[in-house]
């Protein structure tokens, strides 16, 4: 019916019908992080800036746009990343109409190292860089995996020797201890120097060829333009060929076994227990000698939680001028995955204390009076009115004590006639209550502040 018409068969004064609306959701692959899973979030975010400044490690922020030749030079053109998985797209240029081809990063080591020749980071000398934040993979959505995941990664820039490759394993192993997490192994590899890795590859290469009959349609693909990936192939019709292979570390040579026994050595010393892992290559084409995983065998297929390595050559590669470099990566929602799946403990937060009011007339004391508790430092949650109005003194009660808050603020009219308000107990002390005077709200709010929750 067209709108005149239908609007003349209504009524005199009926309301025309709410327009219908579908309802929208979230892209497959990219979550909500809704309360209290946020308090969790928010939880492992304060424990590591804290560490990082222990360790004095300084926070970076990179854009979430990059120019796509920024991966496919610093990842590698022949990655799974770059090949299948990056969101990438043309987007018009500011200038004569041209296109410019953009990508949403699928990691950020390469954001970091951009940014530090961009800006010419280390002209004063090595830093140590840490970073979080989203980042964004067209892959199959499970468990541990998703479009849109999140990363907390360190990098230090500057530092050749095996010194600091080892001071970013303790510093992931210390967030471990931190977090209460007991169940992560680490695997250690050398990747070598290019020339000892071109040794490997030829003869590397020549081994898969004589069991080509045995290599999967990827290891086909891979075989000459990235044959180290396929020694991380997860197809078991490939182990026995794969066990078989000639081992990169074998080719090393002095500098870089020296490197690696460094790195041994300081683990050794400080009693990291690791694994040295001959198949372990990583997924991306910039490291170099030393290359290191996390893993556990909690979360499933998706058992690497914190992985990373050394990549002396990738700043040389995007521009920069040649400087060593060496970082790890974790996935956050697989550490959280892994922190729920061992039951350490995470602190929830609550406020300290919950305001009752049981009349809307008292709403401007009572928001006056928690504004001054906030500014000492109170966390102070107050009761509002819904569409149902301000509900019962009795309904707000059980919403102060759901509430997690120690002390309940009751804001009543008798209360407010003697220029006080009543601090009742929740939690110890037995629903113990006092009056308190609003004139001087300063002097006694220390005494409704909990214990910082420990990081």
């Amino acid at each position: 019916m067209p709108l005149k018409e239908e609007a003349q068969a209504r009524p005199a004064g009926a309301k025309a019908p709410a327009p219908k609306f579908e309802k929208l959701s979230a892209v497959k692959g990219m979550n909500d992080i809704l309360p209290p899973e946020s308090a969790r979030w928010e939880w492992l975010e304060a424990t590591v800036r804290e560490l990082m400044a222990r360790y004095a490690y300084r926070n970076i922020r990179t854009p979430i746009l990059e120019h796509t030749a920024l991966f496919v030079r610093g990842i590698g053109e022949v990655t799974d990343i770059v090949e299948k998985e990056m969101y990438a797209f043309e987007d018009r240029s500011d200038k004569h109409g041209q296109f410019e081809h953009l990508a949403m990063r699928p990691e950020n080591t390469a954001g970091v190292v951009r940014a530090v020749a961009e800006h010419n980071l280390l002209y004063d000398g090595p830093k140590r860089l840490w970073y979080t934040g989203p980042m964004f993979r067209r892959e199959k959505p499970q468990r541990g995996r998703y479009r849109q995941f999140h990363q907390i990664g360190a990098e230090a820039l500057g530092f050749a020797g095996p010194e600091v490759d080892a001071e970013l394993i303790l510093l992931a192993s210390a967030l471990w201890k931190a977090i209460g997490l007991d169940d992560v192994r680490l695997e250690l590899n050398s990747l070598g120097q290019p020339a000892e890795r071109a040794l490997h590859r030829a003869q590397l290469i020549a081994h898969l060829e004589r069991h080509a009959d045995r290599l999967d349609e990827d290891a086909k693909r891979r075989l000459h333009s990235n044959p180290l990936r396929i020694l991380d192939t997860k197809n078991p019709a490939m182990k026995e060929v794969v066990e078989a292979a000639p081992r990169l570390i074998d080719f090393l040579g002095a500098e870089s076994l020296a490197h690696f026994d460094g790195l041994k050595a300081i683990l050794n010393a400080n009693a990291i227990g690791y694994t040295v892992n001959p198949r372990l290559v990583r997924g991306l084409d910039y490291y170099n000698l030393t290359v290191f995983e996390f893993v556990t065998d909690r979360l499933g297929a998706q058992g690497t939680v914190c992985a990373g390595g050394r990549y002396d050559d990738l700043i040389v590669q995007i521009g920069g001028k040649p400087a060593p470099a060496v970082g790890w990566a974790l996935g956050v929602e697989r550490v959280l995955d892994l922190v729920k799946e061992q039951g350490a403990a995470v602190p929830v937060p609550a406020p300290d204390a919950y305001a009752v009011v049981p009349d809307a007339a008292a709403m401007p004391v009572a928001l006056r009076t928690l504004q001054q508790l906030r500014e000492a430092g109170v966390r102070v949650q107050m009761h509002g009115a819904t569409a149902d109005g301000l509900g019962s003194f009795k309904s707000q009660f059980k919403k102060a004590d759901a509430s997690g808050a120690a002390h309940a603020l009751v804001f009543g009219a008798d209360e407010l006639a003697r220029g006080e308000v009543t601090v009742k107990a929740l939690r110890d002390g037995g629903g113990a209550q006092i009056a308190r005077p609003l004139a001087d709200v300063a002097a006694w709010a220390a005494t409704l502040q909990s214990p910082a929750p420990q990081h």
